[in-house]
């Protein structure tokens, strides 16, 4: 889903958080972070958009900021850059046209549009306001408030700190290493996804995730469907097609990019990954559910464009 080339993705303040470096690793004691993608999947068994193979969570990141204003017709996005190199791309993101060339443009749009979309839709639907939530941007290894982020980890959400942490090059290994077909849609279903948890965690039901972190329909499972099914909300909406009272920043949705974004989902299904890493499936070590699962709960978002249609905490199965 490309945005459209004029959409002002610029008018925001963005200051560098310093370059990456070395750190402990883990999570800060009480710490919970949402998302994270092992680079090497053989040896680090990690699951698109938090935690590993065994129900483990990921860990943070840090760097800089980027403060929307109220020219952008979606609210305040906020991003953080670390290094000077990756600020100074992103200072230059300016337009829509930007964010269809450059995967750091494209990131800073789709948070504007996210974002946007949530602080319209969240308060109209369930009487919650939506408070921002600052994405990172960050290469190497970086502090969070749940503790030390790597390149392997993937794009993750901290609650602690109330950030999105996303690793520069990520886009790459998305395509690469798991076998998305690199389309528009299928980069910004990651950052929507996070932004799901991001939603799960004003709404209070984030923690059904440690209550119950493994099995095929364990609170985990059910947890990061949600988050699926939530990114696929905002997909419904980001053409302003559903709601006209929802300036949109992209083109109108077509039938790829909705491919794109299943791509995605299957890429980094439980089930697809394990017997990629390790030649076999086991659903009861599942934290985040199987490709099919992941697709449903995507397109039941975007078909029903209903927060209600997204309650995976209450149906028998998820499948």
């Amino acid at each position: 889903m490309t945005f459209n080339d004029n959409a002002n993705i610029g008018t925001s303040d963005v200051s560098s958080g310093g370059s990456g470096g070395g750190g402990g690793g883990g999570l800060m004691p009480g710490g919970i972070a949402v998302g994270g993608v092992g680079g090497v999947i053989v040896m680090i068994l990690m699951v698109l958009f938090g935690g590993n193979l065994t129900g483990g969570s990921g860990g943070g990141g840090y760097a800089g900021q980027i403060t929307g204003d109220q020219a952008n017709p979606y609210g305040q996005d906020q991003i953080d850059s670390g290094g000077d190199a990756i600020q100074q791309q992103l200072d230059e993101c300016k337009t829509g046209a930007d964010a269809n060339t450059n995967d750091l443009c494209l990131i800073k749009g789709t948070v504007a549009s996210v974002e946007g979309f949530w602080k319209v839709y969240l308060p109209e639907q369930t009487g919650k306001q939506y408070t921002p939530a600052v994405t990172k941007v960050f290469s190497g290894s970086m502090q969070s408030g749940c503790g030390t982020a790597s390149t392997e980890m993937g794009p993750f959400y901290c609650p602690l700190d109330k950030q999105v942490y996303i690793d520069a090059g990520f886009f790459q290994e998305l395509q690469s290493q798991y076998g998305s077909d690199g389309g528009q849609l299928a980069k910004e279903y990651v950052l929507a996804h996070e932004y799901g948890h991001h939603i799960q965690d004003i709404l209070g039901l984030l923690g059904k995730a440690q209550q119950d972190p493994q099995g095929a329909e364990s609170g985990s499972v059910r947890t990061e469907l949600q988050a699926d099914c939530f990114a696929g909300i905002w997909v419904s909406y980001a053409d302003g097609t559903r709601d006209s009272s929802i300036t949109p920043l992209l083109n109108k949705i077509t039938d790829k990019d909705i491919d794109s974004a299943l791509s995605a989902a299957a890429a980094v299904g439980d089930d697809r990954i394990q017997q990629k890493a390790q030649g076999r499936v086991t659903p009861e070590t599942w934290t985040h559910g199987s490709s099919a699962a992941r697709q449903k709960w995507f397109k039941t978002g975007y078909e029903s464009g209903s927060i209600n249609a997204c309650n995976t905490f209450d149906v028998a199965d998820v499948e």
